[in-house]
């Protein structure tokens, strides 16, 4: 086992010398003689972590420092290695969740191979993943040829359409362990009527409501109860259908917008109308295999598009973690009066829910208690983003555990301090905006700070090799630091350095957050 510890101690200014993955064949001695790969290698606080893949297989090294071979013998975790299952990993998905999932797989020391369909220009640029472009994600048939092609052992669904749509029943049914709900249970954010019946029956705090079809009917019931109040469209809307409306006007004009016109076709043809709850948002995360629930670390999104929380909803334009809103109290409530009665009620339904529940809340002002706003069955974005830059564990080992009902079995390990991730859209975005402008210094922001990664949601490569913007939201500028300042600081500075006049981004996030703590100094 001695020569284990002395041949990684000798690798380490190599290792370090090249700053990427590197592969290296090395023979050990006694009963370890086999084939190492040395995939990947990372310093923390003077500390280096190994994964070591190949027959020794597996084998996970924490915190090996530079000593003699003796004292690397007696770094925690080093006698207590344990053989992990070799997988390949195909992520569904193109987006910035997407970007940060790859990121997150490629990392973990039981992932040989992360595969994402279709991917985007900078997920394949970074080599977080080997993007599959012509792979239509909607296309059950081609994704288990693939899947059984490359030898996937696991997928993992990001985008809430395919969840939707079954991609996870036929993957499961074809033998190949997926992570993400069923259709079915996909209904906790397909459908907000049924989100918001599953919590009447079950008795899970929310805001009161009714659903309407008949706009008469819904505009009668928006006068009786007055403005401010919040209109949704029942279906997926991609983030744009729900309307805080302010003034009775303004929800008439939701009215319109959805059952009238249209505008959001057969996802708008029913509309849940809500009371208007004053307080302050934030997102909780929970992986879920079924019966139990695991709770992640809090995050917290910005969803209005302007400074000071002004201007439309959007999918999310930054969000930092942890959320100093969602106190160890405060997540212990969410997980007994609103995760746990869920899953429970899911599986009494016969929707048994295996994946992540995102739980959209308002943390009251009156009360301080957490009531659910809505559900999402996928990673938030841009919240995925702030948690994957945060987590220390094998993410691979940790979803295949959920998709086997052996939540139980593993744990989470994340990295102290914080994460903040800064999202720039194009001009114009929520509404219309222009496609194809050219972006420019991705390296040098990627540099200008430690710590900073930059996901990429919405971009593609032109005929010069430049990468142009192809959505509404195209970056996630992420940074970790000691405390949100200190994050906060490098992810803006890596922003500014980014030159893109067609793209835009808010100046305020985090601030919610740094307000709290300083309040709660003072107190």
């Amino acid at each position: 086992m001695a020569s284990v510890a002395c041949t990684i101690a000798k690798s380490l200014n190599f290792l370090e010398s090249r700053g990427t993955k590197t592969f290296c064949n090395n023979h050990l001695s006694g009963s370890f003689n086999s084939r190492v790969t040395f995939a990947g290698y990372r310093k923390w606080n003077n500390l280096s972590t190994f994964y070591i893949k190949g027959s020794l297989s597996s084998s996970r090294i924490n915190a090996i420092p530079r000593a003699s071979s003796d004292e690397t013998m007696k770094q925690p975790g080093f006698s207590d290695m344990r053989k992990e299952e070799r997988l390949v990993v195909l992520v569904i998905g193109g987006g910035g969740r997407e970007h940060a999932l790859c990121y997150a797989l490629q990392r973990s020391p039981s992932c040989d191979a992360v595969f994402c369909a279709p991917g985007n220009a900078g997920i394949s640029n970074s080599g977080n993943a080997t993007c599959i472009s012509d792979l239509n994600i909607l296309d059950s048939k081609a994704a288990i040829a693939f899947c059984r092609s490359r030898g996937v052992g696991l997928v993992v669904v990001g985008p809430e359409a395919p969840l939707v749509s079954g991609l996870v029943n036929d993957l499961v049914e074809a033998g190949i362990p997926t992570f993400g709900p069923s259709s079915e249970a996909a209904a906790l954010e397909g459908s907000k009527d049924f989100m918001k019946k599953l919590c009447d029956k079950y008795g899970i705090p929310t805001a009161k409501y009714q659903t309407f079809t008949n706009p008469s009917d819904a505009k009668k019931y928006i006068k009786e109860q007055g403005a401010p109040i919040v209109v949704k469209a029942d279906g997926l809307a991609a983030g744009k259908g729900v309307i805080v409306a302010m003034t009775l006007e303004e929800a008439y004009d939701a009215i319109d917008l959805m059952l009238v016109n249209g505008a959001f076709g057969s996802a708008g043809s029913r509309v849940i109308i809500e009371e208007f709850l004053e307080g302050e948002e934030a997102s909780f995360f929970a992986l879920v295999d079924g019966e139990t629930a695991m709770p992640l670390e809090s995050a917290q999104d910005h969803k209005r598009v302007g400074d000071g929380d002004t201007g439309p909803n959007t999918g999310g334009m930054g969000a930092y973690s942890p959320a100093p809103i969602l106190t160890r109290e405060l997540e212990s409530v969410v997980m007994e009066t609103i995760i746990s009665p869920t899953v429970k009620g899911m599986a009494e339904e016969g929707r048994k829910f295996v994946g992540v529940l995102y739980a959209g809340l308002m943390i009251e002002k009156k009360t301080g208690m957490p009531k659910l706003i809505e559900y999402n069955v996928r990673f938030g974005d841009p919240e995925c983003q702030v948690l994957m830059l945060r987590l220390e564990s094998d993410l691979a080992q940790v979803l295949l555990a959920a998709c086997r009902g052996e939540l139980g079995k593993v744990s989470l390990n994340w990295s102290p301090g914080s994460a903040m991730v800064v999202v720039m859209a194009s001009r114009g975005y929520p509404g219309s905006y222009e496609k194809g402008t050219v972006i420019r210094n991705l390296e040098e922001a990627e540099t200008v700070a430690p710590m900073v990664k930059i996901f990429h949601a919405g971009t593609a490569l032109d005929s010069n090799g430049n990468f142009i913007a192809s959505g509404g939201r195209v970056l996630g500028v992420t940074a970790k630091g000691k405390d949100l300042e200190e994050a906060r600081e490098r992810a803006y500075k890596a922003a500014e350095v980014i030159d893109w006049p067609e793209g835009f981004f808010r100046q305020d996030i985090g601030r919610r957050a740094l307000r709290h703590r300083h309040l709660a100094t003072n107190r």
